[in-house]
């Protein structure tokens, strides 16, 4: 099988959509807590501009020209997992879990575009000052890739924002939750996906950081995003992460409006967040349940629907993690089966 494409920019969807002016159900029922200074998508600030958006973004039924041109027939459908975007490469000589910072302009420059984008609908036209427009970031901060760069500059995206990621140390309060699934010791992370022998069977395993080495990847858990698979509890909280492309979708129906709005609807399959068609170009294209006027969260996932084993048997490495890591935790219920992951218990 090919390597999936990895998530380093905002994917388009697959239908032409259209804004209707109407309070967006995105996470309607969550209460913001606390925001993060950086503040990303996986901060409560997110959720809580997320809670209170004035406008719905629907799908119409014709399939955008992005996704024609890179063959979207042809493409691998996966699951597009709820959580927050991570990707894995090289800092201080070994490879390093980054969590996902886009670099956002400043309070002037976002009027200024905002007025633009009033009057001129096109926001490729709007001149950006690079240097002076937008919020200072960590030194540390990188541009994520494929986006577009003008004299070595890279340049906002059409919502304004430099899409980029920032090195995950250990023990920063500001990622612990990141932190929390790598240990930079023995270079492994946490990670979620199907057991290798069994298709209907998920496993949770510690992953050499190398073989995740330039892939992204979607942190789930009890503090991000509002845990909408209902990991871990707030005395125990549990965090995973699941390689983007993982979860394959195999029985899709025709890419029609109509087909998979019943699908997602009326199938076992059909209830996640959204699609990701991993295309032959490298190009990635999503459709998200809002598009098709549909809630998320919802009760019960297809996620939380698949039996999960614990293989995590650290006797392999020379000497002791932590005893309070979720490695150590997750290695006292080794070997373990629990019938949906919402079930696992940590013995702390």
């Amino acid at each position: 099988m090919r390597r999936l494409g990895s998530v380093q920019r905002k994917m388009p969807c697959v239908f032409v959509t259209e804004v209707k002016e109407e309070p967006s159900t995105k996470r309607e029922h969550q209460v913001p807590r606390c925001a993060a200074p950086w503040s990303g998508r996986s901060g409560a600030a997110g959720r809580y501009r997320a809670a209170l958006q004035p406008f719905k973004v629907l799908a119409t039924e014709t399939i955008s020209h992005k996704a024609l041109d890179a063959d979207i027939y042809s493409a691998i459908p996966t699951e597009k997992v709820d959580g927050t975007c991570c990707y894995i490469t090289n800092y201080k000589g070994q490879p390093y879990l980054w969590a996902r910072l886009d670099r956002k302009p400043n309070k002037l420059a976002e009027k200024r575009f905002k007025n633009f984008l009033h009057s001129k609908q096109n926001s490729k036209e709007f001149f950006w000052n690079v240097e002076e427009d937008f919020k200072p970031v960590p030194e540390c901060w990188i541009p994520a890739k494929e986006i577009e760069q003008l004299n070595g500059n890279p340049m906002p995206d059409e919502n304004g924002h430099i899409p980029g990621w920032v090195p995950v140390e250990k023990n920063n309060k500001q990622y612990c939750w990141h932190s929390s699934v790598v240990n930079y010791e023995f270079e492994v992370a946490l990670v979620l996906k199907h057991h290798p022998d069994d298709p209907g069977l998920l496993e949770i395993s510690a992953v050499p950081l190398s073989d995740l080495l330039e892939q992204t990847l979607e942190l789930i858990g009890t503090n991000i995003n509002g845990n909408p698979y209902g990991l871990g509890s707030k005395k125990h909280p549990l965090h995973l992460l699941i390689p983007h492309g993982a979860f394959q979708i195999r029985n899709l129906p025709t890419l029609k409006h109509n087909d998979l709005l019943s699908w997602f609807e009326g199938c076992r399959e059909g209830k996640i967040e959204g699609i990701v068609w991993h295309c032959n170009d490298g190009c990635l294209i999503k459709v998200h349940r809002h598009h098709l006027g549909l809630c998320w969260p919802i009760p019960d996932t297809y996620m939380n629907s698949k039996p999960v084993i614990i293989n995590m048997n650290l006797n392999k490495y020379d000497h002791a993690f932590d005893t309070k890591s979720l490695f150590n935790l997750l290695s006292k219920i080794d070997n373990q089966k629990f019938g949906r992951l919402r079930d696992i218990i940590l013995d702390v």
